[in-house]
């Protein structure tokens, strides 16, 4: 039993209908930035959130998070996409390794699949773009993964747990993805970032 703080998977992102969403301070924002999961294992994870009835499954795309969602102001907007982009520029395209699957339980009830190689890089780029004008603490350290199964009943963890544990999946990546926030909960793209820096 832990002592620690309940986690609130702030990692993840997730769809909130109209109705129960809190309302966005006029003149504010919701932004995220993600690396986004590419095909054929993209759909593998939708088709796996949905099967064991993750109500978020068609909704939010696979991701790894790098900027959970954060309140922005609308003003900061261009300043923003000046600091996205300047961070882009300062990190080039590297390679994930997705394999077998984790779990934040008991503190949330959360199934994800793990990063094996990539771990670095997500950090670096991370910690550059919660930097600026997106400067913001986290109430957990990070920890790069791929959300499958938040707050479905135990067993269906279980099933996303041992169903995924032999994936793995390995992609190039070339650029991270800014989302947005709609008024009914939803997210959007925003805006691409190619990486173009130098090789490490």
């Amino acid at each position: 039993m832990t002592n620690g703080p309940a986690r609130t998977n702030e990692d993840t992102f997730t769809f909130v209908p109209q109705r129960c969403a809190a309302p966005t301070p006029t003149g504010t924002a919701v932004l995220g930035v993600v690396v986004s999961i590419p095909e054929p294992w993209a759909q593998l994870l939708v088709d796996w959130r949905g099967k064991v009835g993750d109500p978020q499954a068609s909704l939010v795309p696979p991701h790894i998070t790098l900027l959970p969602p954060t309140e922005v102001r609308v003003r900061e907007r261009s300043a923003i996409t000046e600091h996205l982009a300047r961070v882009a520029r300062r990190h080039p395209p590297f390679d994930v390794h997705l394999s077998g699957t984790g779990t934040f339980r008991p503190i949330s009830e959360v199934v994800f699949v793990a990063v094996a190689s990539g771990i670095a890089d997500c950090e670096l780029i991370a910690t550059d773009v919660r930097s600026g004008p997106l400067a913001r603490p986290l109430t957990f350290p990070y920890h790069p993964h791929v959300t499958v199964a938040h707050d479905v009943p135990t067993d269906m963890l279980d099933v996303a747990y041992a169903g995924l544990s032999e994936l793995h999946a390995e992609f190039r990546v070339e650029s991270f993805t800014e989302f947005e926030q709609l008024p009914d909960g939803a997210w959007a793209v925003a805006r691409e970032y190619r990486l173009t820096g130098p090789p490490r």
